[in-house]
């Protein structure tokens, strides 16, 4: 099966739990992009000198719900767009400028997948997919 989004994709994944940051590896990897790293709290995005194109974040990390500002530091500092992996959508309290959408956890290879090539596309327009649900207008 070919690869959804375009090669070349800079990814950060911001998760504190070992097997699923794993799991995004390898999604990442046999989606031919280019894993910048994989961070478990806040400290650790503050101190990300790189860029990512798009930043998988989850909400609750080691350092407990910081998901959301650690999204709204990676959008304002890189302008990375963010894609949160979670189980509690709604615990986003105000969504990272950049975000583009939430895909619920358990997610699949397709619906990660999917959301790196509509960030990619720029995040906009009728082509959502469907396993990347819209954030929630405040």
């Amino acid at each position: 099966m070919a690869a959804l989004a375009s090669p070349g994709a800079r990814i950060l994944i911001v998760e504190d739990e070992f097997l699923v940051a794993l799991q995004f590896e390898d999604i990442l990897a046999e989606g031919g992009h280019a894993v910048l790293g994989t961070l478990p709290d806040a400290a650790s995005v503050a101190d990300l000198a790189e860029a990512p194109d798009v930043a998988l974040v989850d909400l609750n990390l080691r350092d407990g719900l910081t998901g959301p500002s650690v999204a709204r530091d990676l959008a304002s500092r890189f302008g990375a767009r963010v894609i949160y992996v979670t189980a509690n959508p709604g615990q986003i309290d105000k969504p990272a400028a950049t975000a583009v959408g939430i895909v619920q956890k358990p997610f699949s290879r397709q619906a990660i997948l999917a959301a790196i090539a509509y960030a990619m596309a720029g995040g906009c327009g009728t082509d959502r997919p469907a396993e990347l649900e819209p954030l929630a207008q405040a």
